[in-house]
């Protein structure tokens, strides 16, 4: 048979297809780990997903995530109205299996996207080279805005689009080969570049996140309450952490990765540990909760100054730490609450030292918070105080 019957047919790659595979190489070639790209139009549905979300009370206590910022981060082009295209990247900062260390320190855990630089920098910095690489490539200048996190963008629905990944049943963005450990982050572009397809992916039947989240904070699939995630309340709430989620917080001083943990695909994650993305010291990453109830100012400054740890302020982590402390619930650590209790500098470290003191409950606990009912002048410190006597909160 003649090949002129069935003529071979090619497929010719064109200038927007040659270019756009030139412009995520060079996002590898720069320390990003993925790269896709997808339009620079409107989420319209995802607003609308937004504005129902924070009239279900599940965004409380973010009072700066209103539905005039839903709405407007669903369309990227009130950031930059001339955007043609939108480049979605991310950073995989999963280290490989690790531990607390063994050492008889009571140490909290710190969320692993924490562990070393601020990741917001990092991906800026990588993401201004990327945009000066692209414009050397097509030799003139391309106006491009660099997003990272605190943007206002819908970044996950951005990179789902681009089929950099799929929603998690946690709400988080799942790549395959990198699980949800990634960092997202977006350049968005005046170029004309090819867009990809959206996975089809999913996560079927599985809802071991929801399952075993300790504070039941991912209420239904791909739907988190924030007031009740352990990730919000150590970081986002910079107050009083309510009574009733304390117990289930474990030993977390900064952010959560259970559901993250517990995934099968993040479970089954490549280690790509970032260089940036690690721990300066054992500190960055389990920290002793007795030197986080003692620490200084300056000594904050000094372990954690370049992280994103500094967000939660000193006083957020020392209170985070007394509740470790509490849930840990060892005689060893009355010593260092009770003089959290009796002289820390942050009333909101003392009225949570008193907590802990309440919940280990034994016998120079119980003196403690006795003798500092009386000297207290912190009206919501002699509250808390009073409560841990009552003996509401129990082991």
């Amino acid at each position: 048979m003649s090949s002129a019957a069935h003529p071979l047919q090619f497929q010719p790659t064109t200038g927007h297809q040659s270019l756009t595979a030139r412009v995520k190489q060079l996002a590898i070639e720069h320390g990003l780990s993925i790269a896709a790209v997808t339009s620079a139009d409107p989420f319209p549905e995802v607003a609308e997903h937004l504005v129902a979300h924070i009239a279900k009370g599940h965004m409380a206590g973010m009072d700066w995530f209103t539905e005039e910022r839903a709405r407007f981060s669903c369309d990227v082009r009130n950031l930059h109205p001339t955007a043609r295209s939108i480049l979605a990247v991310a950073i995989s900062y999963w280290p490989g299996p690790t531990e607390k260390p063994d050492d008889g320190v009571p140490r909290g855990r710190i969320s692993r996207y924490a562990w070393g630089s601020d990741y917001h920098k990092v991906l800026k910095r990588r993401l201004k080279a990327l945009h000066a690489a692209i414009e050397t490539e097509v030799g003139h200048p391309v106006e491009a805005r660099r997003l990272v996190d605190t943007a206002r963008i819908v970044e996950r629905a951005v990179a789902a689009r681009a089929g950099l990944g799929w929603y998690g049943k946690h709400s988080c963005l799942i790549a395959p080969g990198h699980g949800s450990w990634v960092l997202l982050g977006e350049l968005v572009l005046d170029l004309d570049l090819e867009p990809d397809a959206p996975l089809t992916q999913d996560c079927g039947r599985c809802t071991i996140c929801l399952d075993r989240c300790p504070t039941g904070a991912i209420v239904a699939p791909y739907t988190i309450h924030a007031p009740a995630c352990t990730s919000f309340q150590t970081i986002e709430n910079r107050g009083i952490i309510p009574r009733e989620i304390r117990s289930r917080m474990g030993d977390w001083v900064y952010g959560c990765d259970v559901c993250q943990e517990v995934c099968p695909y993040t479970k089954a994650a490549r280690s790509e540990p970032d260089p940036d993305l690690q721990p300066r010291s054992l500190d960055n990453a389990y920290p002793s909760l007795h030197w986080l109830l003692r620490m200084t100012p300056a000594e904050f400054g000094a372990v954690y100054h370049g992280t994103p740890v500094p967000r939660t302020k000193r006083r957020g982590l020392a209170r985070n730490a007394a509740i470790a402390l509490g849930n840990i619930g060892t005689d060893s650590a009355v010593p260092t609450l009770i003089a959290a209790l009796t002289s820390h500098d942050e009333p909101l470290v003392r009225g949570h030292a008193a907590w802990a003191l309440g919940r280990i409950g034994t016998r120079p606990a119980r003196d403690a918070l006795d003798r500092a009912r009386s000297s207290e002048s912190d009206v919501w410190v002699t509250e808390e105080i009073t409560f841990a006597l009552a003996d509401h909160v129990g082991r």
